[in-house]
């Protein structure tokens, strides 16, 4: 589904990434780990075309390196950025309705499924994005990229300042994301939640990967988690 190969990617002179290397399968959920500032949200947004990158990114067997955001979003491939980018003046309905492809087409996720899912959305659905605390604003990113029936989704600390009950809700969303067909690179600060429903796991560090395996082989290796996770 996709597979990157000695990605470099770059601020201004700073060279962030120094050669990543991963892959997500078919309905997989991969998790991205690593202390911040280690260059994991860099490894997505270089992906996804938002920052200058040198490399090999194919999706679904299809280089797509250099391509413009749009493009690459085009051909199925979602992003839900840390920082929400909802469009505060317009409703939550407005909102999810942007992120639709192909009205004359239903993917996997229509609208009324984002609001079976997060009951609080709709109950806002005519309400402007700005009145949603950011909890909610982080459901609705996550919802409107959905409802764009992409192939992978690329989700960047989706539980971040949440709840705990809404953590557990988007832990439980994405399994269902998964069991849709749509793979999943997630970017998790949340050690608990990312190891319980990831296949595999990427540790990074320094602008590397520096550890692959299970879930299970990272809990066993107090080497890497000690290195490269703990605090």
């Amino acid at each position: 589904m996709l597979a990157v190969s000695d990605l470099h990617a770059f601020y201004g002179k700073s060279h962030i990434l120094q050669g990543v290397s991963l892959g997500v399968g078919e309905g997989e959920i991969v998790s991205l780990l690593g202390r911040n500032g280690v260059g994991r949200s860099t490894t997505i947004k270089a992906i996804m075309g938002d920052v200058r990158a040198q490399g090999s990114v194919r999706f679904r067997g299809e280089e797509i390196c250099g391509l413009p955001p749009y493009v690459i979003a085009r051909k199925g491939l979602g992003y839900v950025p840390e920082n929400r980018d909802i469009f505060p003046t317009l409703t939550v309905r407005q909102n999810l309705l942007l992120g639709v492809k192909n009205p004359r087409r239903p993917g996997r996720w229509s609208v009324d499924d984002m609001f079976h899912l997060f009951p609080v959305l709709g109950e806002r659905a005519e309400q402007p994005g700005a009145v949603l605390s950011g909890g909610e604003q982080q459901m609705l990113t996550m919802c409107r990229t959905l409802v764009g029936d992409p192939h992978l989704i690329m989700v960047d600390e989706p539980t971040e300042g949440l709840a705990p009950m809404l953590v557990r809700q988007v832990a439980d969303l994405l399994v269902e994301i998964a069991e849709r067909g749509v793979a999943i690179l997630l970017v998790e600060q949340k050690l608990t939640i990312a190891l319980a429903i990831a296949r595999r796991v990427y540790v990074m560090g320094h602008g590397r990967v520096v550890f692959e395996g299970t879930p299970e082989d990272l809990r066993r290796n107090d080497g890497v988690r000690k290195e490269w996770l703990e605090v």
